[in-house]
C-alpha cells in the first residue's frame, strides 16, 4: 500500500499544530480572513504560508495565495548552498534563490547537497522557487536507508496534484512511482520500479510530464508510462491526472514516527531507529548532486495567457483550464503580508526575516497569539522563541555538545541542530544559514556509495 507524500507529510507536520492550536484548513473548511493562507500541511497562516505550497482551494479566497514564478529551464548543480534560501527568509523573489530549504541541508565536498535528518526533526526539504507546468525533470541522487526513513523526489502542486519517486529505507531495490489528482487517495496509482541499490549506487530519476502522458525513467530507461485518457473518473467526470503547476521537491523525512498513522509506519518499514548505524554524525542523510528542468508548453487549447511571469488560478476547480499565466507579483513585503495584502510590513523597513527577533508589532503578543508565518515555526515566525520536541526537550541550542551557529556545525562530527528555537513539537530542521557543514564520516559500509557517487560525477 502506498501513500501520498502530501498526506503523509501533512500527518507528520500536524504534530506542530497540536501544541500551538494553529487553525486548520481543508475541503469545505477555508482559512479565516486573519490567517487566510492554507499551507500544504493543512494549516492556516500568513507570510510563508501564502507562498509555495499555499492551496488556493482551501484558503480564504483565491487571491490569498501569492502567484507562483513560472517554469525556468535550467541545470541546477547542487554543489553549494549559495542558491538555497531558508524558508525563514524567502519572501517570493525567485531571482534571489532557485531553492527554498526547510531543515538542514549540508554541502558535501562541494559536489552535492546532503538532505539530513537528525533526532527530534522531521528531516530536510528542498523546494524549487520556480514551478513547472509540464516538463522533463531529473534528479541525480542516492537515498537514505533504515526502517521508517523515506527519501523522495516529487512534483507537488498547490492544489495537491502530485507525481512521485519515493524510496523506503528498507527496500533499496525499488523506486516507488505514484501520482495523485488534488490529493484524492487512490491506492491503485502506485507501481514499484526495479533499480539497483539506491544507497550504494547513484541514479538519475526522470519524470517526463506532458499534458497527455506521464513517464517515470531511471538512468534514461523508461520504466512506466501513464496516459491521461486512462485516468478518467466517471463519478467526478474529471481526469484524475496531475495537471497544475508544481514545485520540484526533494526530501528526507521520518515516516516511521510513533505519532504517525499505523498504515504510514508499516509502509515505511517500521519505527525510525535514532541510534541506527545508518546514521552518520548523528543524522540520516540522502545525497543530491544535480537537478535538471526542461519546461514544456501549456496544453493545446489553453488560452488564459495574460502575461509571462507567474501562475495563478481563476477558479477553485484547480484544473488545467483554470490556470492563468499573468504578470502578478510573486513577492511579499514581510512575513506578516498575504496575497490579499502583500505590502504589510510591521517593521516599516526592509523585509522582516523570521530568522531574527520578533517584529515590533508582534513583540507584545505571545507566541500562541501571533499568526503563524512559516510552516513548522511558531510564534509569528520568530525563530528566537524556544520550543520543545516530542519528548519535551527544550529546543534552542545545539543538539549535542558540538557548538552550533544558526544550525551550522562548527566541528567535524557535530550533529546538525535546528536553528535556535522556534519549533513546536517538530520542525523540519528550522532552516539553514546557507553555509557549508561538516560532511558525514563514511564507514566501510558507505565506501561503495561514495565510489558510485564519484563515478557518476565523472560521467556527467
Amino acid at each position: 500500500m502506498r501513500y501520498s507524500a502530501a498526506a503523509a507529510l501533512a500527518a507528520t507536520f500536524s504534530l506542530a499544530s497540536a501544541a500551538g492550536s494553529i487553525p486548520t484548513c481543508g475541503e469545505n473548511n477555508l482559512c479565516p480572513s486573519d490567517t487566510p493562507c492554507c499551507s500544504q500541511y493543512g494549516q492556516c497562516g500568513v507570510g510563508a504560508y501564502c507562498l509555495g505550497g499555499c492551496n488556493p482551494r482551501h484558503s480564504f479566497d483565491l487571491q490569498s495565495c501569492v502567484a507562483a514564478p513560472v517554469c525556468q529551464s535550467a541545470d541546477y548543480k547542487l554543489d553549494n548552498l549559495d542558491d538555497v534560501m531558508p524558508n525563514t527568509e524567502y519572501l517570493g523573489d525567485a531571482s534571489k534563490a532557485n531553492w527554498v530549504s526547510s531543515g538542514t541541508p549540508v554541502v558535501y565536498n562541494n559536489e552535492a547537497i546532503l538532505l539530513t535528518m537528525a533526532p527530534s526533526t522531521v528531516g530536510t526539504l528542498l523546494m524549487s522557487t520556480h514551478y513547472v507546468w509540464y516538463g522533463q525533470i531529473s534528479a541525480t541522487m542516492t537515498t537514505s536507508q533504515g526502517a521508517g526513513v523515506v527519501t523522495a523526489f516529487i512534483l507537488m502542486s498547490d492544489v495537491q496534484d502530485e507525481i512521485d519517486f519515493e524510496f523506503v529505507g528498507v527496500d533499496l531495490e525499488s523506486a516507488q512511482s505514484n501520482f495523485y489528482f488534488q490529493g484524492i487517495t487512490d491506492y491503485q496509482n502506485g507501481d514499484n520500479l526495479t533499480v539497483s541499490n539506491t544507497v550504494e549506487n547513484t541514479h538519475t530519476y526522470t519524470i517526463d510530464w506532458q499534458p497527455d502522458s506521464l513517464s517515470w525513467s531511471i538512468d534514461g530507461n523508461v520504466m512506466r508510462t501513464l496516459n491521461r485518457n486512462d485516468t478518467y473518473n466517471s463519478t467526478t467526470q474529471q481526469y484524475h491526472y496531475p495537471q497544475s503547476p508544481s514545485r520540484v521537491q526533494l526530501s528526507l523525512w521520518p515516516a516511521g514516527l510513533s505519532s504517525n498513522g499505523e498504515g504510514t509506519i508499516q509502509w515505511s518499514g517500521g519505527l525510525v531507529d535514532w541510534n541506527s548505524p545508518y546514521m552518520q554524525n548523528g543524522y540520516y542523510y540522502a545525497m543530491v548532486s544535480d537537478v535538471t528542468v526542461k519546461c514544456y508548453d501549456p496544453p493545446d487549447g489553453w488560452n488564459n495567457n495574460k502575461g509571462s511571469k507567474a501562475y495563478y488560478y481563476d477558479s477553485s476547480y484547480g484544473t488545467n483550464d483554470t490556470i492563468v499565466i499573468g504578470n502578478n507579483s510573486t513577492e511579499l513585503a514581510s512575513f506578516y503580508a498575504t496575497g490579499d495584502n502583500p505590502k504589510v510590513d510591521p517593521n516599516a523597513s526592509s523585509s522582516a526575516k523570521a530568522s531574527g527577533t520578533k517584529t515590533a508589532s508582534a513583540a507584545t503578543q505571545s507566541a500562541s497569539q501571533a499568526p503563524e508565518t512559516v510552516p513548522g515555526v511558531s510564534g509569528g515566525g520568530a525563530a528566537g522563541i524556544s520550543g520543545t520536541d516530542s519528548q519535551g526537550t527544550a529546543q534552542g541550542g545545539s543538539a549535542n555538545s558540538g557548538s552550533s551557529d544558526s544550525g551550522t556545525n562548527s566541528a567535524a562530527g557535530a550533529q546538525p541542530s535546528s536553528q535556535a528555537g522556534g519549533s513546536t513539537s517538530f520542525s523540519q530542521g528550522g532552516g539553514s544559514s546557507g553555509t557549508s557543514q561538516a560532511p558525514p564520516k563514511l564507514g566501510a559500509g558507505s565506501a561503495v556509495a561514495l565510489l558510485g557517487f564519484f563515478v557518476a560525477c565523472l560521467l556527467i
